[in-house]
């Protein structure tokens, strides 16, 4: 009975990664130097103190994107209730890719599907050669990723770089943001709006510790625990 190059390889990755727990290949693949590529380096900066979750950011997502309602490649979500002026009020947090510059999904794809553009730093996927042997998704810590339900094939934000970024605009999230709480650019470039907001306010970055380096920042909300 012949075997599929996509079975042999789900197969291949279902045995490594039962005799290899996460954490232990975290360690193996993440490079703790953060890499050098070239002078254009996208990020995102989401602001927690102007962050509503209206949600307005979803929706433009799905449709630029082709995203299927059943999954998402970003999400707000609610960091807690407190008390300010007699009155209560929430904050919230994005969860989308972080773009690492060392990112682990890069790493552990045995295909090459998963991929760094080292012209823009935004971490992205070869769809014709991903296989779905959810090896990337596993590895993720911050667990971004998903199958999409028509290809099959792994998915994730790549800040709409081949629909809003190719035709000269700001992702989708960015453009349709009602109270500016995104900002998103070349973090290379000290004269952008982004470089320029990271310089002048407190940022945090979630699991700096796993030596990612993410280039998604945020700045804290008012109130509460920081739960990178």
């Amino acid at each position: 009975m012949g075997v599929s190059r996509r079975g042999f390889i789900m197969g291949i990755g279902g045995a490594a990664l039962a005799a290899n727990p996460i954490n232990r290949i975290l360690a193996e693949v993440i490079n703790p130097q953060t890499l050098v590529i070239g002078n254009i380096r996208y990020g995102m900066v989401h602001d927690e103190t102007k962050c509503i979750c209206c949600r307005a950011c979803i929706l433009p997502c799905h449709r630029e994107n082709k995203v299927p309602a059943e999954v998402t490649r970003l999400d707000s979500l609610d960091n807690g209730t407190y008390r300010e002026l007699n009155k209560n009020s929430r904050q919230f947090v994005r969860k989308s890719c972080q773009h690492c510059d060392n990112p682990p999904c890069v790493a552990v794809c045995p295909t090459g599907a998963s991929y760094k553009d080292p012209k823009t730093g935004i971490v992205d996927v070869h769809h014709d050669r991903c296989v779905g042997c959810r090896y990337c998704l596993a590895a993720c810590p911050y667990h971004v990723r998903f199958i999409h339900p028509l290809s099959k094939t792994a998915d994730k934000c790549n800040f709409c770089r081949d629909t809003n970024l190719a035709a000269g605009k700001p992702p989708a999230c960015v453009a349709i943001c009602p109270v500016k709480a995104l900002t998103f650019g070349n973090l290379d470039d000290p004269d952008s709006d982004i470089a320029k907001l990271i310089a002048s306010k407190t940022v945090y970055r979630n699991k700096l510790y796993l030596g990612t380096s993410p280039k998604l920042y945020h700045i804290a909300g008012k109130f509460g625990e920081i739960r990178g």
